[in-house]
């Protein structure tokens, strides 16, 4: 299926002849000479920054106050259960209303609330039952993010350079995933958990103030008020499931990751813990992943790949196998290196995950494909919740290397039974 775009604002009247368009696109960082674009990749990075931050923070809390993997997973599923249940609805936000004061809502709702948890931990006052409902709200949050801000990408950037802007927000994605380990692991050993929730508190402000110049980008009116209710429109956005299969071939592959690789992430804590790491190392180990995904992105940025589909793919089915190792490691060096390599195939994953969805839709139904997509990464509660049971049963290290090996094998037969995301090219 040819993917469907539009000519970027930047291209459209430059006087550039294709070949001249072409030739730029090849730069590795083409996207940021769109103006106001570097303010919303510096806005997203940052935002990661604060929610790994978060997550890290939740997930050790729950750690040295029970040792149980079934509660450590649990603050994984608090964060993630809104992609589930409210992706689709942050798709029809994203195409109906202003996306901008969406954005600045969500801010000015968890800043708030990370500073009472702040307050909470310095007065002795922190529990684990505190943490789950802000969670919920963090994960909300990301739901806006997700939807609205990657639409303002498009719009901003343009069909031609989308490539090229995505791969750079899956490399800020995951820089934020690597440096937002290591802020919350040292932010632990300097000051302890609850003041450590002033920092993501302060990152969250810094988000904030960096996304004002961002241009607002005006909701066509006319379009809304022709097409149908919001209602219609979310039972519409599903119906993109039965009269697009390229899509439906793209999220397949992306809920197989979801569900059976990235539900071992709170589980890190645990891995820290058999490995005899302190809350600063256990902070590196688990910023390993972001630190390969920095990686792998790197290199979508950079050469582009043609193959899009093809290395989506290959590189999902990469990182799932080489997780394998890391969970049978003893050696803290050699799970260190196991995760940054694994990183690496998660990191081309992710920056063709939303360049696929995106150019694989019609343009007014966009927002809603991103929704489908959040929807999608949403079953990693899940994925988090069952594998939280498996790892009481049979260990953590046993219950990751059964859930990747079925998350592998799973994703093979999908391609072959759905292989539109295989032919997918630039």
């Amino acid at each position: 299926m040819k993917a469907r775009t539009t000519i970027a604002p930047a291209i459209q009247g430059s006087g550039q002849t294709p070949m001249a368009a072409a030739s730029t696109r090849r730069s590795m960082f083409d996207a940021l000479r769109v103006p106001r674009y570097g303010f919303l990749l510096a806005t997203g990075w940052v935002w990661g920054l604060a929610r790994w931050g978060i997550g890290f923070l939740g997930a050790y809390l729950a750690n040295q106050l029970t040792g149980s993997a079934r509660l450590v997973q649990l603050t994984g599923v608090a964060m993630w259960t809104p992609l589930l249940v409210g992706g689709v609805v942050g798709g029809v936000i994203a195409d109906r209303l202003n996306r901008r004061v969406a954005i600045l809502a969500q801010f000015l709702t968890i800043i708030p609330l990370a500073i009472v948890l702040g307050i909470a931990g310095l007065s002795d006052r922190l529990t684990l039952w505190m943490i789950y409902p802000f969670m919920v709200v963090v994960g909300i949050g990301w739901v806006i993010d997700m939807t609205c801000r990657r639409t303002i990408i498009y719009e901003l950037v343009g069909g031609e350079r989308v490539d090229n802007a995505m791969a750079l927000e899956s490399l800020s994605s995951a820089t934020g995933l690597a440096a937002g380990a290591l802020v919350g692991g040292t932010a632990i050993k300097a000051i302890g958990i609850g003041p450590a929730f002033f920092v993501v508190a302060g990152l969250m402000g810094i988000a904030l103030l960096l996304f004002l110049p961002v241009p607002v980008l005006a909701v066509d009116h006319n379009r809304v008020a022709a097409g149908p209710g919001p209602l219609t429109a979310l039972r519409q956005g599903f119906s993109l499931l039965k009269t697009e299969p390229t899509l439906v071939s793209i999220l397949g592959v992306t809920a197989a990751v979801n569900f059976f690789y990235f539900s071992f992430s709170p589980l890190v804590q645990q891995f820290g813990t058999r490995l005899g790491a302190d809350a600063l190392a256990t902070g590196v180990l688990a910023s390993m992943t972001g630190f390969g995904m920095m990686t792998g992105s790197t290199y979508i940025a950079r050469m582009q790949p043609r193959q899009r589909g093809k290395a989506y793919t290959i590189g999902a089915l990469g990182a799932m196998f080489v997780l394998v190792p890391f969970a049978q490691s003893t050696s803290y060096p050699l799970s260190v290196v196991f995760l940054l390599v694994s990183g690496i195939g998660m990191g081309m994953f992710g920056s063709m995950q939303g360049t696929l969805v995106m150019t694989s839709v019609p343009d007014e139904v966009r927002g809603r494909a991103l929704g489908l997509l959040s929807t999608a990464i949403g079953v990693l509660p899940l994925g988090m919740i069952a594998l939280g049971e498996l790892a009481e049963i049979v260990g953590a290290p046993n219950a990751v290397t059964i859930s990747v090996l079925v998350g592998a094998s799973l994703t093979i037969v999908w391609v072959i039974v759905h292989p539109q995301v295989l032919r997918l090219t630039s």
